[in-house]
């Protein structure tokens, strides 16, 4: 058979896009081939460049396939060989977090699998899109408790978009696109395919595969106008409108169509914490972070507000507080593109079903420009309130030990806003969150909905392989350094350029600070007795520094960021350090404390 280039088509599978052409390099269309070659072949046509993960008995055959493809004078993959396959599903979300692209991993079965399950479950609560592909015992041996053998589709099902056991060769192609399709599309999520040890190795002809539609699956809502026609009446009769930012802006690539919508309706902009490089921080209708740890002037105009404008956002317990007293005297309008989300919470009043690259446009055709500044500088008492009491005290303190907000700040004001943030799980995570700047898009990477400790380093990888051209600062606290400290092995390996600060409280200072707020001082196990970091990263060979003294701060920031490739820098930070604000729990939003009564 003659050799052929194969059209695919791309995008949201409207069926209006123009086709493109891949080079197959020689391969034949309908030759005779393994269900681990045509693994490879699926992926390269779902243009996967980057492939993090870990080999196994029952995923060998995909890693020996992967082997002719790397080698290659041109490779179609980078591989990056993780030390643990929870790893591989972190890196996969910060490479899809980074660059708006699918991540993949590939793992073996029984262990290997469930080890990524973490990273499912937080790519499946923060909408990040992934295609983890686990080996599985042959078809013959299901059911049989044969080693290694675990039901990953059972255990998966109710954590991910999409999860499916290929028990042919011939529905490889099929089941990859479907993967990626389903990935991507609408709400991204995570989609795990389970490959069976037959499948791999039994041979078909092949035939690529572009799946753009799923029978009962409808990622993207048709834009209901009356909706938007609605919302725009309810908005230009409005006094006090305030915004709610969510990650969703990010996800649909609508930000420039955000700053439009904002600008001529001169509402301002609260952002969740997945939502935080939505808007820059330094745009004039930005008025800080959502939620318990957040900026003290959105949190309590919330409860002010007299219609609440909420963006690709789930209202999470973490942004509301107390749902049955959360904005009561608002109208609410939710524009998301999930249905699910609608109600789920906070019960609205109009609801915009649609892609917010679509939505929002729509909207602001119809809003008419209004002067809000009245209302816009009202918040400034408070935001000034929270500089004094909080923030300055926190970045800029006289003496003492080091303050996590200050190596923040320190961090932030060297990177000029450019660098791409990813954080642990902690103290360190809102800190982080708090003070660094934010001035382009997809510039924040951090484990919301899950809370997963051990994110950082590994999703911090995966951001240096998406955004190669960016600078990735990867905080941690001691705690959830610790969680995945094994990936500094991929780092040396991969001579990935991540900057790592360690903030360091020999507490796991998160709880720490709810056991002192809501346990009377009782520290339960929370002390950790830390190893030597330095003598870790120079067994690792990775360059590495402390700082203790805040007069030394700001040149040891600056030698990490001018040495090539990766970096460690230990901040001995105060130990019983709190963040605030804080809402406590149970509490409404507007009872944010500046200082806890601890």
């Amino acid at each position: 058979m003659a050799e052929k280039n194969i059209q695919i088509k791309i995008g949201k599978g409207s069926g209006t896009e123009s086709p493109i052409e891949v080079p197959w390099n020689g391969i034949r269309i309908g030759e005779e081939c393994s269900g681990a070659e045509i693994m490879m072949r699926a992926l390269y046509q779902e243009n996967v460049k980057t492939i993090f993960g870990y080999p196994g008995g029952a995923i060998m055959p995909v890693f020996d396939a992967l082997y002719t493809y790397t080698q290659k004078k041109d490779p179609w993959f980078d591989f990056v060989l993780v030390r643990h396959e929870q790893a591989a599903a972190h890196s996969a979300e910060g490479y899809a977090r980074v660059s708006g692209n699918v991540g993949v991993a590939i793992v073996t079965s029984g262990p290997g699998a469930t080890n990524t399950l973490t990273g499912v479950a937080d790519a499946m609560m923060d909408s990040t899109p992934i295609v983890v592909v686990a080996g599985q015992v042959g078809v013959a041996a299901l059911g049989t408790d044969a080693f290694q053998e675990v039901d990953l589709v059972g255990v998966a099902q109710p954590i991910s978009k999409w999860s499916y056991q290929i028990r042919r060769p011939e529905d490889v192609a099929w089941a990859v696109s479907r993967a990626f399709y389903i990935a991507r599309s609408g709400r991204p999520g995570p989609v795990v395919l389970d490959f069976t040890r037959s499948a791999q190795t039994g041979k078909c002809k092949w035939e690529p595969s572009k799946v753009d539609f799923v029978r009962s699956y409808h990622p993207y809502p048709k834009l209901n106008l009356d909706a938007v026609r609605a919302a725009a009446d309810i908005i230009n009769n409005a006094k006090k409108p305030l915004a709610l930012v969510g990650q969703g802006v990010e996800l649909g690539g609508a930000q420039e169509e955000l700053k439009a919508f904002l600008e001529k309706g001169n509402i301002p902009a609260g952002r969740t914490l997945l939502g935080l490089s939505a808007l820059p921080t330094d745009h004039p209708l930005d008025i800080g972070m959502l939620g318990m740890h957040g900026n003290y002037a959105p949190n309590v105009k919330e409860q002010e507000c007299d219609v609440l404008i909420a963006i690709g956002m789930r209202f999470s317990d973490r942004v509301t507080g107390r749902l049955d007293t959360y904005a009561k005297q608002a109208k609410i309008i939710h524009l998301d593109i999930d249905p699910t989300e609608i109600d789920k919470n906070v019960k609205t009043d109009v609801a915009i079903l649609a892609d917010c690259k679509e939505s929002l446009p729509a909207l602001t055709e119809l809003i008419q420009s209004h002067d809000h500044s009245e209302w816009i500088e009202s918040f400034k008492p408070l935001q000034q309130k929270e500089i004094d009491q909080v923030i300055e005290p926190s970045i800029h303190p006289s003496d003492g030990p080091l303050l996590m907000g200050e190596v923040v700040n320190a961090v932030a004001e060297a990177t000029h806003g450019e660098a791409i943030l990813v954080n642990d799980v902690g103290e360190n995570q809102m800190f982080s969150a708090r003070y660094f700047k934010y001035r382009r898009n997809r510039s924040i990477v951090t484990s919301g909905g899950a809370g997963t400790m051990g994110f950082g380093l590994p999703a911090a990888i995966g951001a240096t392989f998406g955004a190669p051209d960016r600078t990735v600062c990867m905080f941690s606290g001691d705690g959830g350094f610790q969680m995945s400290i094994q990936e500094l092995g991929t780092i040396m390996e991969q001579h990935a350029p991540v900057k790592m600060i360690i903030l360091n409280n020999n507490y796991l200072g998160n709880v720490r600070q709810w056991q002192d707020l809501m346990y009377n001082h009782r520290r339960s196990f929370t002390r950790m007795l830390n190893p030597r970091y330095e003598d870790i990263a120079r067994g690792y060979n990775i360059p590495y520094d402390v700082v203790i003294d805040r007069k030394d701060l700001k040149t040891k920031i600056e030698a990490m960021l001018h040495t090539d490739g990766p970096y460690l820098l230990e901040a001995a930070v105060k130990e019983d350090e709190n963040i605030q604000p804080m809402t406590p729990p149970g509490k409404s939003i507007d009872e944010m404390q500046l200082h806890l009564d601890i």
